[in-house]
């Protein structure tokens, strides 16, 4: 779920023409989940192949990562690996409430519900290891670079950013700040709006966060911001304190500035969970330090293989996209020399 920091981080409105040439690391993850989420008939229910597997992601991914590629950005995908102990009280919390909302959904069929059906079959879709291997052969496919993290996906790019080997963490969560990442992008999407929960369509734009600005605007310390983030609740401590919300824990750290600070205030707010531990999370989680990054061609056969016959997608729309794809890379490339002439 992540932090919720929007009322209180100063952003940027940037345009894909600012990110031609930019190597951005992607949550994988959290890019999945969106396209599970969202890519779906009007009752609710997943795209899925001739065998009844779910395919939804891989529409995602391949439409959005190609018409990325399309605009002269290198995406890399970069997947979560073992999460860390205190985040398993959240993964069975989130089991819980998936399965309340596939009763809801199971309930809106019986009771010819199209809405209902529609607003819970987001609730309670899973991520399994069969998707998440079949969006990596995917990736690979496509001649993009696979990063498998040791731990939070988050944290890698963010280490990877740091090691200037990116120019951006992407991700819809504010987790990477906390964990360093020196620029991150929010809304990293061809279309400009999405439709909530409820049902409202909102218009977005892609948001750039530098993580200098956030300290200098906020007038706070990287540790301050973590404490900040501990305050409001994160993935580690679902919910945070009761109460305090970001500007009231802006408030808060700008009065606490050392650990001695920090842990009498966590003390005088009866915080329910070990604050230390959730803060060293944020300061020093394990990371892949011997990633590979290359490039390589796309390999249409490649493609084909995952999409049309292993998942029975069509292959004219298929082969028309990646022509669509080859014509733009084509343009972009005679573009690009025409500067030296």
């Amino acid at each position: 779920m992540g932090i919720n920091l929007t009322d209180i981080i100063p952003r940027k409105e940037i345009d894909f023409k600012d990110l031609k040439g930019k190597i951005i690391a992607i949550d994988a993850f959290n890019a999945l989940y969106q396209f599970l989420s969202s890519i779906r008939g009007y009752d609710g229910s997943p795209l899925k192949d001739n065998n009844g597997k779910i395919t939804s992601h891989l529409q995602g991914l391949f439409s959005r990562t190609l018409n990325l590629m399309g605009k002269g950005i290198k995406p890399i995908y970069v997947f979560d690996g073992e999460p860390p102990e205190l985040k398993f009280k959240e993964i069975r919390q989130r089991s819980e409430r998936k399965i309340e909302a596939k009763q809801k959904y199971n309930d809106a069929i019986d009771e010819e519900n199209i809405d209902d059906m529609y607003k819970y079959s987001k609730q309670f879709v899973r991520l399994d290891y069969e998707m998440i291997e079949d969006s990596k052969k995917l990736i690979s496919a496509m001649g993009l670079p696979v990063v498998q993290a040791k731990s939070e996906a988050e944290g890698q790019t963010a280490f990877m950013c740091k090691q200037k080997d990116v120019d951006y963490s992407a991700s819809q969560d504010y987790d990477s700040l906390l964990f360093g990442a020196p620029k991150l992008l929010r809304n990293l999407t061809l279309s400009q709006k999405r439709k909530t929960s409820s049902g409202k369509i909102v218009y977005t734009f892609i948001e750039e966060i530098t993580l200098k600005d956030v300290l200098k605007e906020l007038d706070i310390t990287q540790e301050q911001l973590i404490v900040l983030g501990i305050l409001v609740g994160t993935d580690f401590n679902q919910g945070g304190i009761k109460g305090i919300g970001p500007k009231k824990a802006l408030k808060l750290v700008k009065e606490h500035k050392t650990e001695k600070d920090f842990e009498r205030m966590f003390e005088e707010l009866n915080a329910p969970f070990e604050w230390k531990k959730i803060y060293k999370i944020f300061n020093d989680l394990p990371v892949e330090k011997k990633y590979k990054i290359e490039w390589k061609e796309l390999d249409e056969e490649k493609i084909k293989e995952i999409l049309v016959k292993e998942h029975d997608f069509s292959e004219e729309r298929i082969q028309n996209s990646i022509e669509k794809y080859k014509e733009l890379n084509k343009e972009r490339n005679q573009k690009g020399l025409s500067e030296f002439i």
